[in-house]
């Protein structure tokens, strides 16, 4: 068996061609990359040395590595590629190599250990045959890398990467993953098993050596190992939870203690980690033997003091989130950076952190030195920032996510290190002076935080950057009794510029997004409803709040002051005469004779039920909203009175609203599965975009929808489904899926990016928009097509972007219209004419180029005008020191004589050859024409003449011959002007290309209409195409009538 199997990124062998994409494969968008993520799973991350310089840090995000540097304060340096087909169950970091072991839980799936050199894979480890168990760990010194298995553990040569020999358990209990080596033991290893023994290894030989028995039989298994700066000592942690340093080579207890950071009853240690520069111990921190141990069930790391018998040095409380229900938690694993004063953890909480200690004055527990971290929990919602200005640099850039972990994140698109979590202040502070902050307390730190984030508005007109109000202030006040200087404070630097809305709360929130922390304002509701919908006024100085109860408030983002209350807030004289106008009415809303709209009167017209969507229009006039109640309302921003409704109530709850400003648009989900897309200005009902009409794709409900930049798509995700609209034509033109329910999406304002985020997953998926860089058709996607979506795999972006070529449509993977690849053409004929026309019964034009078609009509006027103006003059005399081109070649004294006669010999006869052979070249145009004559079918012949420039098809046409042209009329020859109008015939027949067909033809009659008069064959040939044009006008021009007819039925006043 080969040792190692060496890559570079690709295949080996020649390059495989492109093929084409399959139906379920995403058309508009192409996989990106994930953010947000740092260290989202149980692996624990591996660390190595840079010489005296730094430490790399290298953490696991599921089917890819991230190093990061220490030295450039945990900036991320490396990302491995291409991504290991399973999830990676084990990581190490050695010399300037990576080593990942990916395997599945399945005792049939594919496993393997792949080695990476700045991020990316050079080499694979060679595996045993029907290798069942994944690698939970590894361990390497000397010449010897060592993985640990449930059943076995395996021995690899570090010279060769060749499997070396495989140790069997001689007993039934299982390997618990734990592996270490002992500095003083040459080739031996030790290993943690289930029943609590420790056993010695020698991989050299494949021998057990010792078993190192635990002190009772119930301590449990082993959960961690690690040699201590002693020699021969390793310190043990057990299941249940003591502790025990062990000299190995006497199998004598050293030291015992429960390490568990709440007594017998709590988490098991999984972490261990010695302090090796010699400090921390002591009461003034001069002495060396610090330990800190860690559990993966609580978010605390405790140090110890192994002097005079060992002792609780501290806790460092609240390292890592510790789990809970709605997030997972804990340290996965603590370390000291060697000879260093600074300690590293990571936990199951996305996060990577590193601590100091601070040697005067000296404190026992570390403090934060650097820290990279992401959501712990699923994300919940998604909303791209807007541009602060028009061209500005960062539009497009920034995108915030909220999760049910009560963060606020805003994630940089350009440079990862920029990324961070807006501040709810010191929570951390505020815990450990309440006496809260502990293991246990997850649930308690979560209610120092705001509620979870149910929904976004942003606007930064009004955002003054880094500058904003300077200076400490509360969070999240009410607004009443707010100073006058506060608010003269803020005419000058800026104000909030977000909004959010909060589960279960009836408060919105304002954050300040230039100095990423939390606002001044907590707007209530005026009902007391819980918060629904938030929204801000395009000029950034207003936000609007949706109750539950139905009630919409407008407050003022500066002072903090209530502004406005939609219906309008009525005074008592205001209240008495509304009671008079409804005595005097025969209904509420009494229709109006002249124009057969609604009056509504001052004061009426509030959702009877949860306001589920606010926008406002682009020049502050009008405040859109939308209730469960199933009615849109259209309000006067300024007075507070209803202007318009739409009443979809007896059918349908309206689920969301999504406004696009500059195409004055705005689109519902409903609980039909439907989006229904409104015109603002006149109220009507432009579009209804579903899925399908079937029933299944009616019981989809939308989790989150919006507008494309340019308000030409609506993209919507349903279930695991994102869904894509084109909105002049109504059709779905794209369907992809994801691996898990989809949650929220977010289209960019610049158009280039489309972000998502799924239920199973802390990260955030970016796509990438193909329409900006190749050509993609948006035909609509038949039923056929969708039911082969719907049960298809799910698919996501990487987290290195890599692979995202391979999801590029159909067309743009295609050769050129010039290409020789035969096979492929003829293989995409039938997709193709599917593309270019829409439907069979309308006539579509082509998708050629229209400088084609345009610029053979005016090829004599464009060689006119690109005609030399003067006679070429010629060329300046070189200097002297330049050789010219007899002086470069050759002496001809010197050459060979008869090596000249020889070479004119050869190229005489081979002008014989061709001067005999040119009469009989036909070109393919000629060829594919006299083929389609015989046969009848013009396809291939139309194709070839397509992808021709307008020089070439202009000669091909002109060269055409018939009997009368021709050089001897007593040949059977076709007669190949008769074919080409044929040809054109078959064209109009074919209701596609139409302006290649009529510009064709003008060429033609221009150049042969000589011989149309005098040959009655062709005369006839073109008076059948002339027919075929005169009927297809006479049907476009009747449907057209008919369409005319039926929107004017429509248009008309009915009573």
């Amino acid at each position: 068996m080969p040792a190692a199997v060496a890559t570079n990124g690709a295949q080996e062998g020649r390059t495989v061609k492109r093929q084409r994409t399959d139906q379920n494969e995403v058309v508009v968008k192409s996989q990106r990359q994930t953010v947000g993520l740092v260290s989202p799973t149980s692996v624990p991350f591996t660390s190595i040395a840079l010489g005296k310089t730094t430490f790399q840090l290298t953490t696991s995000v599921g089917r890819s590595l991230q190093t990061y540097d220490l030295r450039r304060g945990l900036n991320l340096v490396f990302i491995t590629r291409p991504q290991t087909p399973e999830f990676i169950t084990a990581s190490i970091a050695w010399k300037d190599l990576v080593f990942a072991a990916w395997g599945a839980e399945a005792a049939e799936s594919e496993r393997g250990v792949w080695i990476f050199k700045r991020g990316k894979k050079i080499a694979e480890l060679e595996m045993p045959l029907r290798h069942e168990h994944n690698i939970k760990s590894f361990c390497i010194f000397g010449s010897w890398i060592i993985g640990a298995c449930d059943n076995q553990i395996l021995v690899w040569k570090s010279s060769n990467y060749e499997l070396y020999t495989t140790l069997q358990s001689v007993t039934a209990s299982a390997f618990t993953g734990t592996l270490s080596s002992m500095p003083t033991m040459l080739n031996k290893i030790v290993a943690g098993k289930e029943d609590g023994t420790v056993e010695i290894w020698n991989v050299s030989s494949g021998k057990l050596v010792y078993s190192v028995l635990p002190p009772a039989a119930d301590y449990g298994a082993v959960t961690a190992l690690q040699p201590t700066p002693a020699l021969n000592l390793l310190a043990i942690a057990y299941e249940s939870g003591p502790l025990i340093i062990q000299d190995i080579q006497a199998d004598k207890k050293i030291l015992q203690f429960n390490a568990s950071a709440h007594g017998t009853n709590g988490p098991s240690i999984t972490s261990i980690t010695f302090r090796t520069d010699g400090m921390g111990a002591g009461d003034d921190g001069k002495r060396a033997g610090v330990m800190a141990t860690a559990s993966n069930e609580s978010g605390d790391v405790t140090l110890w003091d192994l002097n005079n018998g060992g002792r609780k040095q501290g806790v460092l409380r609240g390292a890592h989130a510790p789990p809970s229900s709605s997030s997972p938690g804990g340290v996965s694993k603590v370390e000291f950076l060697p000879g260093q004063a600074i300690i590293a953890t990571s936990g199951l909480d996305n996060s990577l952190k590193t601590w100091i200690f601070d040697e005067s004055p000296f404190n026992p527990v570390p403090r934060i030195l650097h820290q990279r971290s992401g959501h712990g929990a699923p994300v919940t919602t998604l909303a791209f920032l807007p541009a602060a200005s028009d061209g500005s640099d960062a539009s497009g850039k920034w995108l915030l996510s909220t999760s049910k972990d009560r963060s606020l994140w805003g994630w940089s698109l350009r440079r990862d290190g920029q990324s961070t979590e807006l501040s709810q202040g010191n929570v951390t502070k505020k815990a450990r002076k309440q006496g809260i902050l502990s293991s246990e307390g997850r649930d308690t730190i979560e209610a120092l935080k705001a509620p979870p984030i149910t929904s976004i508005a942003c606007s930064l007109n009004r955002d003054g950057g880094m500058g904003s109000m300077p200076g400490k202030f509360p969070i999240w006040q009410s607004g009443k009794g707010k100073t006058k200087n506060s608010t003269e404070a803020t005419s000058m630097t800026g104000w909030e510029s977000v909004v959010t809305a909060h589960q279960g709360d009836n408060k919105a929130r304002t954050w300040f997004w230039g100095r990423k922390k939390a606002g001044r304002w907590a707007f209530e509701t005026q009902d007391g409803g819980e918060v629904k919908s938030v929204a801000v006024s395009p000029c950034g100085t207003f936000a609007l709040v949706g109750s539950a109860n139905g009630g919409i408030d407008m407050f003022n983002l500066q002072s903090g002051s209530h502004r406005q209350r939609y219906p309008a807030r009525l005074t008592p004289a205001q209240a008495q005469q509304l009671k008079l106008d409804l005595a005097n009415a025969e209904e509420a809303i009494a229709p109006a004779a002249e124009s057969g709209k609604k009056k509504f009167y001052r004061g009426q017209g509030k959702h009877t039920a949860a306001v589920t969507g606010l926008a406002v229009d682009n020049l502050n006039r009008t405040v859109i909203s939308c209730s469960a109640d199933g009615k849109i309302k259209f309000w006067d921003f300024m007075s507070g009175a209803l202007k318009h409704e739409i009443d979809w109530s007896g059918a349908v709850e309206i689920t969301g609203l999504r406004l696009h400003r500059s195409s004055e648009l705005a689109a519902f989900s409903c609980s039909d599965g439907c989006v229904r897309v409104v015109d603002v200005t006149t109220f009507k009902l432009i579009r209804e975009l579903r899925m399908s009409r079937s029933s299944q794709s009616k019981a989809f409900d939308f989790a989150d929808f919006g507008f494309s930049n340019d308000g030409r798509w609506v993209m919507a995700a349903t279930s695991s489904f994102v869904c894509a609209w084109d909105l002049p034509t109504g059709h779905l033109i794209d369907v992809f899926k994801l691996p898990s329910t989809c949650n929220a999406i977010s289209f960019s304002p610049t158009g280039e990016y489309l972000a998502t985020a799924s239920e199973e997953h802390v990260g955030v998926d970016v796509w990438s928009n193909k329409t900006l860089f190749t050509h993609v058709p948006t035909r609509h996607i038949n039923e056929a097509e969708l039911s082969t979506i719907l049960a298809s795999e799910g698919q996501a972006p990487t987290v290195s972007g890599e692979g995202s070529i391979s999801v590029i449509g159909t067309l743009a993977n295609a050769p050129d219209a010039e290409s020789d690849d035969e096979d492929y053409i003829d293989a995409d004929l039938d997709a193709d004419a599917e593309l270019d026309a829409l439907s069979s019964d309308l006539v579509s034009l082509s998708l050629v180029p229209r400088s084609r078609w345009q610029n053979l009509l005016h090829l004599d006027i464009i060689r006119q005008r690109n005609a030399p103006t003067a006679a070429p003059k010629k060329p300046e005399k070189a200097p002297f020191f330049l050789p010219s081109l007899q002086e470069r070649q050759a002496n001809p004294a010197i050459a060979n004589t008869n090596t000249t006669q020889d070479l004119a010999a050869i190229e005489q006869e081979r002008s014989r050859i061709i001067k005999m052979d040119r009469q009989n070249t036909v070109s393919r145009f000629t060829s594919l024409l006299r083929d389609a004559s015989e046969t009848g079918d013009f396809a291939p012949f139309i194709t070839n003449l397509k992808s021709l420039n307008p020089a070439a098809a202009d000669i091909e046409i002109r060269s055409l011959s018939s009997p009368i042209t021709s050089f001897d009329p007593e040949s059977d020859a076709c007669n190949e002007l008769v074919a080409f109008v044929r040809a054109l015939s078959y064209v109009c027949t074919s209701k596609r290309d139409f302006e290649l067909g009529q510009a064709w033809m003008a060429v033609f009659l221009k150049v042969h209409s000589d011989v149309v008069v005098d040959d009655a064959e062709l005369r006839q040939a073109v008076k059948e195409w002339r027919d075929r044009v005169v009927e297809e006008k006479e049907r476009v021009e009747m449907l057209t009538q008919y369409c005319g007819g039926m929107v004017g039925f429509l248009r008309a006043a009915r009573v």
